[in-house]
Order: structure tokens, then sequence, then C-alpha cells
């Protein structure tokens, strides 16, 4: 068994990668959709590179046929006095 953690925030192991690869995952996104790698508060900056690679390597493609993944921003509370604030 291999415990080393590639998503730090959701806690997703090489293993959980490996396992949605093997599950059929063939894109970063389907690997997020399956194990919530990416889906952290880092929103992937800090491990969808190591996910690229892991996908690359077992899958035999060069990183640059890869599908590319979704960025999205981290999503932060906002106070409804805020909004009104901006309102007036």
């Amino acid at each position: 068994m291999n415990e080393l953690i590639i998503c730090r925030c959701e806690e997703v192991t090489k293993d959980e990668i490996l396992e949605a690869i093997g599950a059929g995952a063939i894109s970063i996104n389907a690997i997020k959709r399956l194990t919530r790698a990416g889906m952290g508060l880092c929103q992937g900056k800090i491990c969808c590179r190591l996910l690229s690679l892991l996908l690359s390597d077992e899958l035999k493609t060069p990183l640059g046929e890869l599908e590319p993944y979704s960025v999205r921003p981290p999503v932060r509370p906002v106070k409804f006095s805020a909004l009104i604030a901006d309102e007036e």
C-alpha cells in the first residue's frame, strides 16, 4: 500500500488516485470527481501538478496531451452587510 498523501487538503493518497485511474478516470477532472483531490482549500494549487504527473505516467500519455483541468477560485463567505453597503 502506498499511503503517500497527494492532496493534503482532502487527504487523498496515491493509492486512491491510482484506484480512480484504474476505474476509468482519464482526466484530472474525473479524478477530482472520484476522489475530491484538488477540491480542498488550495483548489489544486499544490496537488494538481502531481495528479497530472501520475495520470500521465499511468496512461503513458505526454503531459501536453492531457485534457486541461478546471480551475475555480476559492469561495469565501461574505457578510450580508457588505452586500447591502455596496448597493447604497
